[in-house]
């Protein structure tokens, strides 16, 4: 995502780079093509104008650092303008009366079914709740039923009613039943119609008036551009939300949603699903986002999302395993798995500085480990444990099972060959003797 609102970002930065100083002149030059940028992004006009404004003038205010490049200068205020811009501060879920309730709300098709289950997981694992699915989407087909299909692939109870199209009766009871089962977080996903009308409307107003909610979220489609502000305004109007959930920013998205609905609805970005899975969702960092869309990389997120998937216990089992050189492909598959749950391939590794952009052209398939997963898992328990013992006949064996050629699982042997090695050097008391060994050269 925002990988055009970057480049055209970049170059615009690079019409004040050789200059001494900020001008009225350069720096006017430098905000047009700004503006033209977030404008081809689908940032609400309005929006587009007022940030360029404001960093005019912030620019124009800063000439007394003489220390600092003109173009430097103007990355540092955009990125601030667009952190604000997109709320300043991350925002919080209020999580107060037992059971807490959150309602969904958005137009059919923004993920609000899917992003229930994305919540509830992650209220679930990271914040060691108890939350309690309440299927009160009853127009759609099978609507109850994907929400039933997602609560068992998370492990989260779904509460519904076959044959009852009265919502509000639905999630009364399902509250008196998460109060008399001890779910202390209810999470109520509703319908959705292709467009707003007066009785979607009605029908959720009235809910969330009987319900009470701790929030109310509203789930909106990031790929649908500047109508996602439009219809996130409607629905701001009638319900008073309190704060927004963009959907598919992994998708290919301008990303104008994100920079423009903050000033339009006034309501906080709380959170962002980044992919398909039920991990791919993000708690929204104004700070990060702007470091993203400037090419800066994210690496506070890439580390938070590798701490989720964090084991301690089992880092020391395999640290050990690494020091008595018995790390094996078991192992291997296991830390591939990890990997996997964080996300999405190519969004982790845009978190990187500089790497965004690198990649920005290259397709980084989600089933980039499947023919070494297949390779692997065609090898026998005993040659997994002691890959010394994979000759030429048993090599050429894996390579029929797994579909591969032997050329490629030669490859993964000896690349992993070479890992087991760093890693046992990095674990054992290689690392000291390596950094001696490094002194000793710079005195020679």
């Amino acid at each position: 995502m925002f990988e055009n609102l970057s480049d055209r970002l970049e170059r615009s930065f690079k019409i004040l780079k050789g200059e001494g100083k900020i001008t009225e002149i350069n720096i006017a030059e430098t905000l047009k093509d700004v503006r033209r940028a977030l404008l081809d992004a689908d940032v609400n006009y309005k929006v587009a104008k007022q940030f360029t404004d404001t960093v005019k003038q912030k620019a124009l205010g800063m000439n007394v650092l003489t220390a600092v490049k003109p173009g430097q200068m103007m990355v540092k205020i955009v990125h601030d303008e667009l952190a604000e811009l997109m709320g300043g501060e991350a925002a919080e879920l209020r999580l107060e009366n037992k059971p807490a309730v959150i309602l969904m709300s958005g137009l059919q098709g923004s993920g609000k079914t899917t992003f229930s289950g994305k919540l509830a997981n992650m209220l679930r694992s990271r914040k060691n709740r108890r939350p309690l699915l309440v299927a009160c989407d009853v127009y759609r087909p099978a609507a109850i039923e994907q929400l039933k299909v997602v609560g068992e692939q998370i492990g989260v109870p779904v509460y519904s009613e076959d044959g009852n199209k009265n919502v509000v009766e639905i999630a009364q009871n399902a509250l008196r039943e998460a109060k008399a089962r001890s779910y202390d977080t209810v999470i109520v996903d509703t319908a959705g119609r292709l467009a707003v009308d007066e009785q979607m409307m009605d029908e959720i107003a009235r809910l969330k008036a009987a319900i009470n909610p701790d929030e109310t979220l509203f789930v909106v489609d990031s790929m649908t551009g500047q109508d996602a502000v439009n219809t996130a305004k409607e629905f701001n109007d009638r319900l008073d939300f309190d704060g927004v959930v963009l959907t598919k920013l992994d998708g290919d998205t301008r990303g104008g949603a994100a920079l423009s609905i903050r000033t339009v609805v006034t309501k906080p970005i709380k959170f962002v699903g980044t992919g398909e899975k039920m991990e791919a969702i993000d708690v929204f960092h104004p700070s990060r986002m702007a470091d993203r869309i400037l090419g800066m990389g994210d690496i506070v997120s890439l580390v938070e999302r590798a701490q989720q998937q964090y084991d301690e216990e089992e880092a020391r089992r395999l640290q050990k395993k690494i020091q008595k050189n018995k790390f094996g492909f078991d192992d291997f598959l296991s830390q591939i798995h990890q990997i996997k749950k964080m996300g999405n391939l190519k969004d982790l590794a845009s978190m990187i500085p500089g790497v965004g952009k690198a990649i920005k052209d290259v397709d980084i398939d989600d089933d980039a480990f499947k023919s070494i997963e297949a390779i692997i898992q065609s090898m026998t328990p005993k040659e997994r444990s002691n890959p010394e013992i994979l000759n030429t006949s048993r090599r050429q064996r894996i390579a029929r099972g797994s579909g591969t050629n032997i050329q490629e699982v030669n490859r993964l042997i000896k690349q992993f060959d070479q890992m087991r090695k760093m890693m046992k050097m990095m674990t054992g008391g290689g690392a000291q003797q390596m950094m001696k060994n490094m002194r000793g050269m710079r005195r020679n």
